[in-house]
Parts: structure tokens; C-alpha cells; sequence
């Protein structure tokens, strides 16, 4: 198994921005790709990007394309979701999670998840 620490939320202004981290530990030599999801009140778990962990290719929302950066840390067994011009419908709990392949965006596609932090953008 493979667990995961989600780290870095919080409440930020419009046009701010966030680093979330996620810690991954156990099994990690089964990763394969990660992902950010996050999920609003009252809607589903969304996408928002994902990384292939060892080749590195990167997979985004569209709504989030240009604003987020994902990256990882191979070492330290880290992904980081650095979130740039941040806008209130960016409010939502964010989770990371371990997939099979980055470019897979659905929740069912994921098989280790965290347990989320919270991101509030305040207008």
C-alpha cells in the first residue's frame, strides 16, 4: 500500500497563490502517476492534473491550464501542486493519489488516496 499527506492548504485572496505537497510513503515503487483531484461542496471529484512519476509527463484541467504547475521530487518521494492566480471557484478540498498512468483523469482510475486539504480563495 501507499500512503499519501496532503499539506499546504489554506485561505488565500483571489489572484494569490498556493504550494500543496504530498507526501507519499509504503509501497512507492509501485507509483506510477499522480494526481491532484479536488472537490467542491455538493459536486463531484474532479481532475486537475496529474504526472507520470518516473517520465514526467504532465496532464491538466483546462481550467487550471497555465495557473497550476505539478511537479515531484523523486527523492523525497514528494508532488507538489504550485497553484497560481487563484480564483474562487478554485475553493474545494484537494486530494493527491497514486494512479496507473498520468493520463488518466478519473476518480475510479486512482487507487491510493489521501485525505485532502482545504483550499478557500475568498473574492
Amino acid at each position: 500500500q501507499v500512503q499519501l499527506v496532503e499539506s499546504g492548504g489554506g485561505l488565500v485572496q483571489a489572484g494569490g497563490s498556493l504550494r500543496l505537497s504530498c507526501a507519499a510513503s509504503g509501497r512507492t515503487g509501485s507509483m506510477y502517476a499522480m494526481g491532484w483531484f479536488r472537490q467542491a461542496p455538493g459536486k463531484e471529484r474532479e481532475f486537475v492534473a496529474a504526472m507520470g512519476w518516473s517520465e514526467g509527463s504532465s496532464n491538466y484541467e483546462d481550467s487550471v491550464k497555465g495557473r497550476f504547475t505539478i511537479s515531484r521530487d523523486n527523492a523525497k518521494n514528494i508532488v507538489y501542486l504550485q497553484m497560481n492566480g487563484l480564483k474562487p471557484e478554485d475553493t474545494a478540498v484537494y486530494y493527491c493519489a497514486v494512479g496507473p498512468h498520468s493520463r488518466l483523469r478519473t476518480v475510479y482510475d486512482y487507487v491510493y488516496w489521501g485525505q485532502g486539504t482545504q483550499v478557500t480563495v475568498s473574492s
